[in-house]
């Protein structure tokens, strides 16, 4: 495999670098900085997001038909590669990302029209109505109902783990249409606006911190939520296999790129902080664990540019996006616990809400360099990265049927 960029794939990364300089301005790569997650709070990731959409990059993964920029593989792969090294937000995978892909592929030509251009253009915020209390990566045991009425679905139950569905103006969801049969055929995917009577929401408090801006988790309750059997994506009781081509997406993410840049970060981190007189990076056992997690990095990268290089010859991800997970979370969580390594005694006092920082009206000093104030919270975090999208358990019983025969 050629590794080597064309000219025309150089010029491409100038031009990238070029929007990054100009678009990623200082207010937003202070936040970002104090970013325990990788994201902003919602008034600066509309703001990034819209830029990207200014320029026609809010999309990268879609064609040109739905108004993405139609870029080779290896411009996504440069793309993702400079937006990762300049520290920038990743983009709110929920619309774009993960919803729009299933309404191209099984939307009808008025639900197309109606949901991709505000989704594109981050006129509608999303979030991901999967697991419930009872459901999580057993997500066929889903109970939520939804019963039909007339032209209408009434639906009753709760999802939980709804990653920022405080800011959501819709949400997709599972919901089972039908108790007859194997549980998977019963099970309906449903679009809903949150602004929808009997729909509320209730932060869910994780121990990265409640802090304003950063909250994630929530559950959020359908009580006679009447909801149009227009908003159904395709076929009754066919919710689950929209699921699977959904999850692929949210599961094959490039984790090559960003994982670079986390990495760098420790390295820079690891060089201003000293153990016995000297710079940390000169530590024989903390290189030994560098060695280790960029061997592993590239291992992984190498994988995601084969593999990202067939889907664009019109292959799908399949059971490779369960390897990919895998691997890209476990290597994530790996190096946040390195970072708070680095750090040291700095992580001890927990700073909660790391954007008061970045934005200065903190009532409080920072007990040590503002590197230090992330590593703590974002360690608390990821935390989470095995087990969202299917935990890593039921990703290697997904590889073992699918990929090995057992």
């Amino acid at each position: 495999m050629d590794m080597g960029f064309s000219e025309t794939d150089r010029a491409f990364q100038e031009e990238v670098r070029r929007f990054i300089a100009e678009a990623f301005d200082p207010e937003l790569k202070a936040m970002m900085a104090m970013s325990k997650n990788g994201y902003l709070d919602k008034e600066g990731q509309v703001r990034w997001q819209k830029r990207l959409h200014a320029r026609g990059w809010a999309a990268p993964d879609w064609s040109k038909e739905y108004g993405g920029p139609g870029w080779t593989p290896t411009q996504r792969y440069i793309f993702a590669m400079e937006t990762a090294s300049a520290g920038c937000p990743v983009v709110s995978p929920m619309g774009l990302k993960m919803v729009a892909p299933v309404i191209m592929a099984f939307g009808t030509p008025e639900q197309k029209a109606k949901h991709l251009p505000p989704i594109l253009a981050s006129d509608i915020w999303w979030c991901q109505g999967y697991s419930e209390p009872g459901s999580g990566s057993d997500l066929a045991s889903l109970q939520m109902k939804a019963v039909r009425d007339g032209d209408d679905y009434i639906l009753n139950g709760s999802k939980i783990w709804t990653t920022h569905a405080q800011w959501a103006d819709w949400i997709f969801c599972l919901v089972r249409t039908s108790h007859e049969n194997k549980p998977q055929e019963g099970i309906s995917f449903i679009l809903a606006d949150m602004r929808t009577p009997g729909v509320s929401v209730r932060a869910l408090p994780t121990l990265d911190g409640p802090a304003e801006g950063q909250q994630e988790v929530n559950q959020v309750f359908f009580d006679n939520v009447r909801v149009p059997v227009g908003n159904r994506i395709g076929e009754e009781g066919k919710g689950w296999t929209y699921a699977k081509y959904l999850l692929e997406f949210e599961r094959g993410n490039a984790y090559g790129p960003g994982l670079k840049a986390m990495l760098a970060k420790v390295k820079r981190i690891a060089r201003l902080e000293q153990r016995d007189g000297r710079p940390l990076i000169e530590d024989r056992d903390f290189r030994a664990k560098i060695a280790d997690l960029e061997i592993k990095v590239a291992a992984l990268d190498a994988r995601e540019l084969r593999l990202f290089a067939s889907v664009g010859s019109g292959e799908g991800v399949g059971a490779a996006s369960s390897m990919l997970k895998c691997a890209g979370t476990e290597v994530q969580q790996a190096i946040t616990e390195l970072t708070l390594e680095a750090v040291g005694v700095y992580a001890q006092p927990f700073v909660q809400d790391t954007f008061a920082h970045a934005k200065g009206f903190a009532n409080e000093s920072l007990p040590g360099p503002r590197y230090a104030a992330p590593a703590a919270p974002a360690y608390f975090n990821y935390r989470k990265a095995s087990i969202y999208a299917g935990s890593n358990e039921v990703q290697r019983n997904i590889m073992a049927k699918l990929v090995l025969g057992l």
